[in-house]
């Protein structure tokens, strides 16, 4: 897609810090970073989201990220990752070409906001009928 910023990114157009790529997918690091380490994983084909992303490209994204997030491991003082991805702009998608963020957390950093929530029961009708309803949608 022309004026998607990753593509460019994959085709040089515009450079970027590398840290793994396949024929598949692209890893570098984001340059407005939560913690330091901060990366994203695309795929080369241009998709937009969930619904476009092929199933090949989601399998060979989450097989660089183990990858990547083992040398994270190794390479820096983490105590843990938090793997993001985002769908549309309803939940703030800005690029939008499908990623997942790769963020890592030393011991002691501040929360992340997306990985603590309140928790607080639920009507157990309306989870059965929604499970339901994705259910009987799955082809």
């Amino acid at each position: 897609m022309e004026n998607c910023i990753f593509c460019k990114i994959v085709k040089g157009d515009i450079p970027c810090i590398r840290i793994y790529e396949d024929d598949k997918v692209l890893s570098f690091a984001d340059v407005n970073p939560i913690s330091d380490g901060h990366t994203l994983i695309i795929p080369k084909r241009h998709a937009e989201n969930i619904w476009e992303v092929s199933e090949e490209e989601i399998a060979a994204i989450h097989l660089a990220s183990q990858k990547i997030a083992n040398a994270m491991k190794a390479a820096t003082d983490i105590d843990g990752i938090a793997f993001l991805q985002l769908n549309g702009r309803g939940v703030n998608q800005v690029v939008m070409h499908y990623h997942l963020h790769l963020i890592p957390r030393p011991a002691g950093a501040p929360e992340i906001t997306m990985t603590k929530w309140d928790l607080k029961p639920g009507d157990m009708e309306a989870i059965k009928k929604t499970a339901e309803n994705i259910t009987s949608a799955m082809k």
